[in-house]
């Protein structure tokens, strides 16, 4: 247990890492894969739809794309919730294009959940911005996706969080640091609150701010650890191209 500890704690406050590291680890009994990337050496995209318009879905189909690039999928995620026509329910820019606009009001549901947030990948950087600070700045983002409810804002857990919550499901999300230089990706293996995936994001991995992508349909696309779970058509997929061997 204290080799674990130790393992867990040496993760958490490690520098960014020159690739893609993924990881499991335990926080406050509960199982998790993180994988880190650091947006100064690595390429981080967003992926909907294919050249012709077609949605891509799966994450094999991201990386089949990505050969006509000489290139290919190196980690991924689902990232933001979805209609059942796969469109983004919130915000969505893609090559610095916006798909959908900004929704800066509450509404039904974890997405409309106040405060949400951004994911906003801009060149060097990556971010995690509350929606109406967002809203305020309009970041130049080359990619970004809007999601809900924010898991942590400026350091602190959403303040509807409760610990006793009887909510639990399989959750993912990002969380970012405050120069903008980590983003850590995080998906429970087992079901979790709100509050324990919070938690995880504020007090193991240290990041200013974290956002929620989704749960109980939420994947992960990690070669290295062999992983690439099935499951029904993704819409917006967050991943890391690298060139292919």
């Amino acid at each position: 247990m204290i080799r674990h500890v130790a393992a867990v704690l040496a993760f958490a406050v490690a520098g960014p890492a020159a690739a893609v590291e993924c990881r499991d680890l335990t926080h406050q009994g509960n199982l998790y894969t993180v994988c880190e990337v650091d947006p100064r050496t690595e390429e981080l995209r967003l992926f909907l739809n294919d050249d012709q318009g077609k949605l891509l879905g799966q994450f094999s189909a991201v990386d089949s794309a990505l050969q006509s690039e000489g290139k290919r999928l190196a980690f991924a995620m689902n990232a933001g919730m979805y209609h059942p026509d796969r469109s983004p329910v919130g915000h969505y820019v893609e090559k610095g294009e916006e798909q959908k606009r900004l929704i800066p009001n509450a509404g039904p549901g974890n997405f409309g959940l106040l405060p949400n947030g951004v994911f906003c990948i801009r060149p060097g950087r990556a971010d995690v911005i509350e929606t109406l600070a967002y809203d305020a700045d309009r970041p130049d983002c080359a990619y970004a996706t809007q999601s809900g409810p924010m898991l942590v804002i400026d350091g602190a857990l959403h303040p509807r969080f409760l610990p006793d919550s009887t909510s639990r499901y399989i959750r993912n999300g990002v969380g970012t640091s405050a120069d903008g230089t980590r983003a850590v990706f995080a998906i429970s293996s087992n079901a979790v609150t709100f509050h324990e995936f919070g938690s995880l994001f504020r007090d193991v991995l240290k990041v200013t701010n974290a956002l929620y992508f989704d749960g109980n349909i939420s994947r992960l696309y990690a070669p290295r650890l062999g992983r690439s779970d099935p499951g029904f058509s993704m819409g917006p997929i967050v991943g890391v191209v690298a060139s292919a061997p």
